[in-house]
């Protein structure tokens, strides 16, 4: 008797596909920022739902909305009900939606307007530094106007979470410092949480200014105090404040700079008073997660020293500055928070 052994089936091949996609990344960006710029997800959520209608709105070609509701569907921006009607995921409905305070429409437009520029900047990978000098560290930057609005939206949630981490709201005349706050978007949920609440930031006069124009749309600036000046250089008072906010800084900052800020803002605490440290942050293999490791392109093109850092970075520094208790907090975002003490 005869016996056949089974025909070894080959090894699938591996797909291109995802190659594709990568190298037609820049249809990702195009199609988000064209999306955002005519409201077509604010449009969705308010009820226009059908290609026609859409089209009628934004004043779009036919041709050109199929194809860009195609795109987003494909990027899985949106859903559909048999190509009949779309509709927003949830993410698109918490984060693209015009006048949400999650809205972060104008980042996917200023990423837009930055990819032109990109063919002429990918050098920065052999020379190791910024084309034109450190866009980051320079106070009188018209970038600042744009971005400092255009990614507010982002940390929302993670202002949230560390409220929620700190108990924000059970505390009374909580004095809050917010170095580099940019936007001021922490003290817009914080001071909202809790009317008892005071909030100084410590940034450049710029970007203060746009903070507290955004902050008195918000009816909170009699509780905000701009302090003008650059956090490396201002003297802070000691034991003042009960909460030291660094968030999204540590990234444009070298290894010395940030162990020095953390062991300044230490002294400026109370004592038991806490820092919290929200940035984007690798794992300690430099792993993951994705975005931070593809952010630290963008620190590559925009600092002179700035970095993603690994969490065994943040431990270290903050054990040389003095804190003893340190503990990580995820926020469903790509952002991590740190509480120290």
């Amino acid at each position: 008797m005869t016996t056949h052994q089974p025909t070894p089936q080959p090894t699938p091949l591996p797909s291109p596909g995802r190659i594709l996609e990568i190298a037609s990344g820049y249809w990702a960006t195009g199609l988000l920022a064209v999306a955002t710029q005519n409201s077509l997800f604010t449009h969705i959520h308010h009820g226009l739902t059908t290609p026609a209608d859409l089209a009628h709105k934004t004043g779009m070609a036919p041709r050109g909305l199929q194809t860009l509701l195609d795109g987003l569907l494909g990027l899985g921006l949106l859903t559909t009900d048999n190509g009949t009607t779309y509709h927003n995921t949830p993410e698109t409905d918490l984060y693209l939606v015009e006048g949400k305070p999650t809205d972060i429409s104008g980042f996917a437009q200023l990423k837009l307007a930055e990819m032109d520029k990109l063919t002429d900047r990918l050098d920065i990978f052999t020379t190791g530094q910024p084309p034109a000098g450190p866009m980051v560290e320079i106070a009188d930057n018209p970038h600042w106007e744009k971005v400092v609005t255009a990614i507010a939206g982002l940390s929302v949630t993670a202002a949230h979470t560390a409220a929620e981490a700190l108990d924000i709201p059970g505390r009374d005349n909580l004095a809050i410092l917010d170095v580099g706050g940019g936007s001021g978007i922490f003290s817009s949920v914080w001071l909202r949480l809790n009317p008892t609440a005071h909030t100084t930031q410590l940034d450049w006069e710029p970007i203060n200014n746009i903070a507290q124009r955004l902050l008195t749309q918000h009816d909170l600036a009699d509780r905000f105090t701009p302090l003008n000046g650059d956090f490396h250089t201002t003297p802070l008072p000691p034991h003042t404040y009960d909460i030291a906010l660094y968030s999204h800084i540590a990234h444009q900052e070298s290894p010395h700079n940030n162990t020095h800020t953390f062991t300044k803002l230490r002294h400026t605490l109370k004592p038991h008073g806490t820092l919290v440290i929200c940035d984007y942050i690798l794992d300690n293999h430099r792993t993951g997660p994705t975005f931070p490791l593809l952010f630290a392109s963008e620190m590559l093109l925009k600092s002179n020293t700035g970095n993603t850092w690994t969490r065994h970075d943040y431990t270290t520094w903050l054990t040389q500055a003095g804190y003893t208790t340190i503990t990580y907090h995820p926020t469903n975002t790509p952002a991590t928070l740190i509480l120290a003490q």
